[in-house]
């Protein structure tokens, strides 16, 4: 007769473990790599438009510092849930324009900011014009462009607040 340890299924939990975290990191990455399939890397294009407020924009070719380019939706609840760090990073860094991908008219847009009692600066891209010329296929969307006008982070999905602000930060000393 022998006695088991009870080492064996003690191993045997943990290789188990590390596989489902290797496995759930492989997913993870692989759904991350095909969001950003088409998003443009290296020089930012082109940014320009107007401000649901009714000021022209356009993102400076080598900004003086990083520039935070964010899109969003407003029928997108991941967006919403990202929305107030978005809001607090615009009051804080003044460096900071959003893009409303396919969100309805210029009103419909500040209606929906009104109501959610938001405010950071928005150019409305009713027709997805912007999110075509940046390769933004899945929101939230984030890119932050350093001064020398390269695109340094994309982020597709939420981001927390203070990953963006780190990423703001880095885009500055890198």
């Amino acid at each position: 007769m022998t006695i088991e340890t009870g080492s064996k299924p003690r191993k045997t939990t943990w290789r188990n473990l590390a596989i489902n975290i290797l496995l759930f990191a492989v997913v993870v990455v692989g759904i991350r790599t095909w969001q950003q399939r088409d998003m443009i890397s290296g020089a930012a294009p082109a940014l320009r438009g107007a401000t649901l407020t009714g000021q022209p924009y356009i993102l400076p070719a080598h900004p003086a510092q990083p520039v935070l380019v964010h899109f969003w939706g407003t029928w997108c609840p991941i967006c919403r849930a990202e929305q107030g760090s978005i809001a607090a990073i615009a009051h804080d860094h003044p460096n900071i324009i959003t893009v409303a991908m396919q969100s309805g008219k210029p009103e419909e847009v500040a209606r929906y900011m009104r109501e959610q009692g938001i405010d950071f600066p928005v150019v409305n891209d009713a027709d997805g014009g912007i999110s075509n010329a940046w390769g933004v296929h899945a929101v939230p969307a984030s890119f932050i462009i350093a001064p020398d006008g390269k695109i340094r982070f994309v982020e597709v999905g939420y981001t927390s607040g203070p990953g963006l602000r780190f990423r703001l930060w880095l885009a500055g000393i890198i």
